[in-house]
């Protein structure tokens, strides 16, 4: 059974940062790219950063790039995104997703106030 546990959310005052760790399970973790989404409150879902199976091909969408960072350790079958400067826009849920299946994570909520 496939199992996505995104941990690590919570509330942060803009400029801080946090880490958030999806655990994954149930399926060959390092054969599977990677994805990390989010959704803003009243807003549709949307694709924050992407990491291929070996840990290349990082993609990021632009308004993140530069803060946010995107890895994974294929040993311990965790998907990370380190998020720098967070600012109030940010809030949101935040999932992972296993690119190409239908996959997803419980989330995460991010909610950045001062």
């Amino acid at each position: 059974q496939v199992q996505l546990a995104e941990f690590g959310g919570g509330n942060v005052q803009p400029g801080g940062s946090l880490r958030l760790s999806c655990v994954a399970s149930g399926f060959t973790f390092s054969d599977y790219p990677m994805s990390w989404y989010r959704t803003l409150p009243g807003k549709d879902r949307e694709l924050v950063a992407s990491i291929d199976d070996d840990g290349g091909g990082i993609s990021y969408a632009d308004f993140v790039k530069g803060r946010f960072t995107i890895s994974r350790d294929n040993a311990k079958n965790v998907l990370y995104l380190l998020m720098d400067n967070l600012q109030p826009e940010d809030t949101a849920e935040y999932e992972c997703k296993v690119i190409g299946r239908p996959y997803w994570g419980r989330g995460t909520q991010v909610t950045v106030s001062p």
